[in-house]
């Protein structure tokens, strides 16, 4: 029993992290097809969150609709920008701006074909979140969805620009 108590608690404590580190630079592409590198992603000196999804997982898409619901709110409070980042295969990529148009998800919206920078992360699972500072530094991770946990995201935000 100690040992499932202690497996739970390194689990739960690694979901939702203080970390620091820069982002890697991997060549990802936009959904227009223009290549960028991680490592250049900012958000001209404010927080921006990264929220990596794909069009099959339903926690993922209830986390950006919940985002969505409250991002306009958030733009003006903090100034955040949030990079959704599609973890979609190539082969299933030409889902990924029908399902951003059904949602109605204004996200700078990023596709991550290979799963490099997923991997470059340490990602093993979605939705996977990231709060980084105004340098673009990690100040913040989460893992997995559940209701109301968006809350935690502008948290950290509002702690980046107090």
């Amino acid at each position: 029993m100690k040992k499932i108590f202690l497996l739970l608690t390194v689990a739960f404590s690694c979901m939702a992290s203080h970390v620091s580190a820069q982002l890697p630079a991997i060549t990802i592409k936009t959904m227009e097809g223009k290549t960028i590198r991680t490592d250049t992603l900012s958000n001209e000196g404010k927080p921006f969150i990264i929220d990596f999804f794909a069009t099959w997982c339903k926690p993922c898409n209830r986390e950006l609709d919940a985002i969505s619901e409250v991002y306009e709110d958030w733009q003006d409070e903090t100034g955040v920008k949030i990079f959704a980042v599609s973890t979609d295969q190539a082969q299933n990529i030409n889902k990924v701006k029908p399902l951003v148009d059904n949602h109605g998800w204004t996200y700078d919206v990023l596709l991550d074909t290979n799963s490099e920078f997923m991997k470059a992360l340490g990602i093993q699972m979605i939705p996977a979140t990231f709060v980084l500072d105004g340098n673009g530094k990690i100040v913040y991770r989460h893992v997995g969805y559940n209701e109301g946990e968006e809350q935690e995201l502008i948290e950290k935000v509002r702690e980046l620009v107090k």
